[in-house]
């Protein structure tokens, strides 16, 4: 067994034993680099970009995000405690700022960490709107996207090992071909399809997030209805796109609000 082999071989060990159960989804997750190495490079990152950026502070709506954002907490530590999940998130450390952006977008990194971009607070509209938003990147971050999409990487390129190894001595020819079928097929057939799941997870978590914090999550559906008339048909092909189109994710929605409202209800949490 040559060299590249043995990676192989003890990296396909590695990562049938690096799982790791997440309680919102159920499901076994890829997790080939723990939190506690995630968590504190996120949190570095996260002050360099305030550092370098123009954070809003002691607005109206600088208060609102940080407001909502702490609702949203609650709900998810109000979920995982009746779910016996108490200590899940232990190493989390939550912070909801405001950055001074023209971009539509929110984010959030590993371990809690939310920027709300003054760009999409028209979109949010109100405070029912930020936390459809807010619910969606906190999800991000219970899920543990960022440690699967790590792990997913290092698995793309364990692949392109394994890829290098079944080209064994062909031509440097063959073998260019062989990695750049490799590098398109990981990309569009993995990678990106990847991305699309972790978007609907978020959106499904969040959502019941939001309704357990009191918000009707019908008002999910209008977020996503007034991002769609502001895109104008302007998007990728879903195929070709980490994110599902606006119609998916509208209809995908739509078809779980019973479901987030039957969760809010077990909390007390009923909407008209």
């Amino acid at each position: 067994m040559n060299y590249k082999s043995r990676i192989l071989v003890v990296a396909l060990l590695a990562l049938v034993l690096a799982c790791a159960k997440n309680p919102f989804t159920g499901k076994s997750t890829m997790a080939l680099v723990p939190n506690s190495e995630i968590f504190p490079s996120a949190f570095q990152q996260y002050s360099q970009f305030l550092s370098e950026n123009k954070v809003v502070k002691g607005t109206a709506d600088a208060k609102r995000i940080e407001t909502i954002g702490m609702k949203i907490k609650t709900a998810a530590e109000r979920w995982l405690n009746s779910n016996g999940q108490s200590k899940y998130l232990e190493g989390y450390q939550w912070e909801y700022t405001l950055v001074d952006s023209k971009e539509l977008n929110a984010w959030c990194m590993p371990g809690g960490k939310i920027v709300f971009y003054t760009g999409i607070l028209p979109v949010c509209k109100d405070d029912a709107g930020i936390a459809a938003v807010m619910g969606h990147e906190v999800a991000h971050a219970l899920a543990n996207h960022g440690q699967q999409r790590m792990s997913a990487g290092l698995l793309q390129q364990l692949g392109a090992v394994g890829a290098q190894v079944a080209v064994g001595n062909k031509s440097a020819e063959t073998q260019a071909l062989v990695m750049q079928a490799y590098g398109i097929g990981s990309e569009v057939g993995g990678m990106l399809p990847f991305s699309r799941a972790h978007e609907s997870e978020a959106d499904m978590i969040g959502l019941t997030l939001m309704a357990i914090a009191g918000y009707d999550p019908i008002n999910a559906v209008k977020v996503w209805e007034r991002m769609s008339a502001l895109s104008n048909g302007q998007a990728p092909a879903e195929i070709l796109s980490t994110h599902p189109s606006n119609e998916t994710r509208i209809r995908e929605i739509t078809a779980l609000i019973p479901k987030a409202k039957a969760e809010a209800a077990k909390f007390g949490v009923t909407f008209k």
